[in-house]
């Protein structure tokens, strides 16, 4: 790869993290329909087109949507981020995620998805959503000029632990009875944020005095919220394999909402499986609020990581 162009993606995502970082997600802010009116339609450059809640899947009277930035004159099929928004399970809508343009600078198709909250269904509806979400969207990748070798998951929190069971899962169909028409699925990486790896333990585990009590464990299981072998199966850390795709884990070690020591011991198991990870540990960073100077180090960091995984280093 050449300098300008390496220059180019180590612009890229520094700038991606920086929008990463940004995304610290109010975890317990409940959003009315009124208040989506305060976030403003994302802006994108010349050569995109935008399909705003693009319905993805339907479960009853419920429509699972996704808004879409893509460009469908592009001389090549372009690379997919997949961004899953946070709030326990049971908060948050896709409209409070920006920050899109480092993706588009970048010329990969944004999709921001939207899934099943805790009041309208309880646990596995949300991984049933965003896997429908990554089905239908390699389903359409000719419509949306989509690259399905070179698709990204990412998310925050609880979006963290929807981006790693989306990834994960692979091509184990378990939690896909709401979608068909793809048997091979393939997610070329995963960025995940200070997110739930261990439903189980976040529920009942150990809390040390500085970690804020949640109940949105527990509420999103549901009449579940005792049986400890369904709460790993809708865990991350119970499909961790060799086929995993890579990796990039990021936490900090003073997070009083999502104990920092699941994410050591998930970068642990993906290490003994041969995947390919790194953990990156901001040093006394909370629950996703990271200094200006932190940002620009782990940015470095980041490039170094996605620079590494031939799929992208090769296009």
């Amino acid at each position: 790869m050449n300098v300008i162009k390496m220059k180019s993606w180590a612009f890229f995502f520094v700038a991606l993290f920086s929008f990463v970082a940004q995304q610290s997600f109010a975890q317990e802010e409940t959003l009315s329909t009124d208040s989506l009116k305060k976030y403003k339609p994302v802006a994108f450059p010349a050569g995109y087109q935008s399909s705003i809640d693009e319905v993805y899947t339907q479960v009853g009277d419920w429509k699972g949507r996704l808004d879409i930035y893509f460009q469908p004159n592009a001389s090549k099929a372009t690379p997919l981020i997949i961004n899953i928004h946070g709030g326990g399970w049971k908060n948050g809508v896709k409209e409070q995620q920006g920050g899109f343009n480092p993706f588009f600078k970048a010329g990969f198709t944004v999709a921001n998805v939207e899934y099943r909250l805790t009041p309208v269904a309880k646990a596995p509806a949300a991984i049933e959503d965003v896997r429908c979400a990554l089905i239908y969207l390699i389903s359409n990748a000719k419509k949306f000029n989509i690259d399905v070798n070179r698709i990204v998951v990412m998310g925050g929190s609880a979006g963290g632990h929807l981006a790693l069971m989306t990834g994960l899962l692979g091509n184990n169909h378990i939690f896909d009875k709401n979608c068909s028409g793809v048997e091979k699925i393939k997610v070329a990486a995963i960025i995940d944020k200070y997110g739930i790896t261990d439903v189980w333990d976040w529920a009942y585990g150990p809390r040390g005095p500085e970690m804020k009590k949640s109940s949105s464990a527990k509420d999103w299981l549901g009449d579940k919220k005792d049986d400890q072998a369904f709460a790993k199966s809708v865990s991350p850390v119970a499909y961790i394999n060799k086929h995993n795709p890579p990796t990039l884990i990021i936490h900090g070690n003073a997070d009083s909402t999502v104990p920092y020591r699941q994410s050591v011991e998930l970068h642990k198991m993906f290490e003994e499986a041969g995947v390919k990870t790194a953990l990156i540990t901001v040093e006394g960073g909370g629950h996703g609020k990271f200094t200006k100077e932190k940002n620009a180090e782990l940015g470095q960091a980041i490039v170094n990581f996605i620079m590494e995984l031939d799929t992208f280093k090769n296009n």
